[in-house]
Protein backbone atom coordinates (compact mmCIF):
# COMPACT_ATOMS: atom_id res chain seq x y z
CA UNK A 1 0.00 0.00 0.00
CA UNK A 2 1.55 3.06 -1.07
CA UNK A 3 2.27 6.14 1.45
CA UNK A 4 -0.11 9.32 0.86
CA UNK A 5 1.30 12.63 -0.17
CA UNK A 6 0.96 13.81 3.44
CA UNK A 7 2.77 10.78 4.74
CA UNK A 8 5.61 11.09 2.55
CA UNK A 9 5.67 14.51 3.29
CA UNK A 10 6.54 14.00 7.12
CA UNK A 11 9.07 11.25 5.64
CA UNK A 12 11.00 13.64 4.01
CA UNK A 13 10.68 16.35 7.10
CA UNK A 14 12.59 13.40 9.45
CA UNK A 15 15.18 12.68 6.91
CA UNK A 16 16.00 16.12 6.53
CA UNK A 17 16.05 16.62 10.30
CA UNK A 18 18.34 13.50 10.80
CA UNK A 19 20.49 15.08 8.10
CA UNK A 20 21.08 18.16 9.73
CA UNK A 21 21.45 16.99 12.95
CA UNK A 22 23.27 13.79 12.68
CA UNK A 23 24.78 13.28 9.64
CA UNK A 24 27.62 10.65 9.99
CA UNK A 25 24.21 8.04 11.54
CA UNK A 26 22.41 9.05 8.51
CA UNK A 27 25.53 7.98 6.22
CA UNK A 28 25.32 5.24 8.27
CA UNK A 29 21.64 4.12 8.04
CA UNK A 30 21.63 5.04 3.89
CA UNK A 31 24.75 2.97 3.23
CA UNK A 32 23.54 0.11 5.93
CA UNK A 33 21.64 -3.32 4.17
CA UNK A 34 20.36 -6.43 5.84
CA UNK A 35 23.31 -8.36 3.69
CA UNK A 36 25.78 -6.48 5.38
CA UNK A 37 24.24 -6.61 8.60
CA UNK A 38 23.21 -10.10 8.78
CA UNK A 39 26.48 -10.84 6.82
CA UNK A 40 28.48 -9.19 9.92
CA UNK A 41 26.47 -11.46 12.24
CA UNK A 42 26.88 -14.53 10.33
CA UNK A 43 31.13 -13.86 10.69
CA UNK A 44 31.16 -13.52 14.01
CA UNK A 45 28.96 -16.74 14.81
CA UNK A 46 31.42 -18.39 12.53
CA UNK A 47 34.20 -17.11 15.02
CA UNK A 48 32.17 -17.81 17.75
CA UNK A 49 31.47 -21.30 16.53
CA UNK A 50 35.74 -21.83 16.25
CA UNK A 51 36.53 -20.56 19.22
CA UNK A 52 33.62 -22.95 20.77
CA UNK A 53 35.44 -25.68 18.93
CA UNK A 54 38.55 -24.63 20.33
CA UNK A 55 37.29 -24.76 24.42
CA UNK A 56 36.09 -27.98 23.45
CA UNK A 57 39.54 -29.78 22.45
CA UNK A 58 41.33 -27.71 24.65
CA UNK A 59 39.42 -28.10 27.96
CA UNK A 60 37.47 -31.68 27.37
CA UNK A 61 40.07 -33.87 28.77
CA UNK A 62 40.80 -31.99 31.68
CA UNK A 63 36.90 -30.70 32.48
CA UNK A 64 33.46 -31.79 31.63
CA UNK A 65 31.77 -28.37 32.30
CA UNK A 66 34.63 -26.28 30.19
CA UNK A 67 33.83 -29.05 27.23
CA UNK A 68 29.98 -28.32 27.71
CA UNK A 69 30.51 -24.53 27.83
CA UNK A 70 32.26 -24.98 24.37
CA UNK A 71 29.33 -26.84 23.16
CA UNK A 72 26.72 -24.33 24.57
CA UNK A 73 29.13 -21.48 22.80
CA UNK A 74 28.79 -23.53 19.41
CA UNK A 75 25.07 -24.30 19.97
CA UNK A 76 24.63 -20.39 20.54
CA UNK A 77 26.84 -19.36 17.29
CA UNK A 78 24.62 -21.90 15.12
CA UNK A 79 21.52 -20.26 16.30
CA UNK A 80 22.88 -17.10 15.38
CA UNK A 81 23.87 -17.62 12.13
CA UNK A 82 21.14 -19.78 10.87
CA UNK A 83 18.64 -16.49 12.40
CA UNK A 84 20.81 -14.26 10.02
CA UNK A 85 21.09 -16.31 7.04
CA UNK A 86 17.38 -16.62 7.00
CA UNK A 87 17.22 -13.23 7.03
CA UNK A 88 19.19 -12.71 4.15
CA UNK A 89 17.49 -15.19 2.19
CA UNK A 90 14.02 -14.05 3.14
CA UNK A 91 15.43 -9.84 2.50
CA UNK A 92 16.76 -11.70 -0.87
CA UNK A 93 13.72 -12.92 -2.20
CA UNK A 94 11.57 -9.80 -1.25
CA UNK A 95 13.68 -7.75 -3.54
CA UNK A 96 14.01 -10.56 -6.28
CA UNK A 97 9.79 -10.54 -6.34
CA UNK A 98 9.72 -6.29 -5.55
CA UNK A 99 11.86 -6.27 -8.57
CA UNK A 100 10.39 -8.78 -10.99
CA UNK A 101 6.80 -7.15 -10.31
CA UNK A 102 7.65 -3.32 -10.62
CA UNK A 103 5.99 -3.21 -13.84
CA UNK A 104 3.19 -6.14 -15.13
CA UNK A 105 3.19 -5.36 -18.20
CA UNK A 106 4.59 -7.74 -20.66
CA UNK A 107 8.22 -6.87 -21.69
CA UNK A 108 7.98 -3.72 -19.31
CA UNK A 109 11.33 -2.68 -17.80
CA UNK A 110 11.21 -4.89 -14.67
CA UNK A 111 9.77 -8.16 -15.98
CA UNK A 112 12.07 -11.15 -16.67
CA UNK A 113 11.67 -10.20 -20.87
CA UNK A 114 13.04 -7.39 -20.73
CA UNK A 115 16.45 -8.72 -18.51
CA UNK A 116 16.34 -11.42 -20.97
CA UNK A 117 16.03 -8.99 -23.97
CA UNK A 118 18.85 -6.57 -22.19
CA UNK A 119 21.60 -10.09 -22.02
CA UNK A 120 20.49 -11.03 -25.49
CA UNK A 121 21.57 -7.87 -26.70
CA UNK A 122 25.01 -7.56 -24.96
CA UNK A 123 25.86 -10.69 -25.72
CA UNK A 124 25.28 -9.89 -29.59
CA UNK A 125 26.98 -6.52 -29.71
CA UNK A 126 30.25 -7.55 -27.04
CA UNK A 127 30.42 -11.61 -27.59
CA UNK A 128 29.57 -12.39 -31.17
CA UNK A 129 31.28 -9.73 -32.86
CA UNK A 130 32.22 -10.90 -36.53
CA UNK A 131 35.22 -9.24 -38.48
CA UNK A 132 34.29 -8.89 -41.80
Amino acid sequence: MPLSEHEQRILAELEESLVRHDPDFAERVRSETVYRHAGRYCKWAAVGFVAGVAILVAFYSRSVVAGLFGVAIMFGSVVVFERNLRRMGKAGWHDLTRSLNDDDTPGGAGSIEHAVQGARAWFRTHLLRRDR
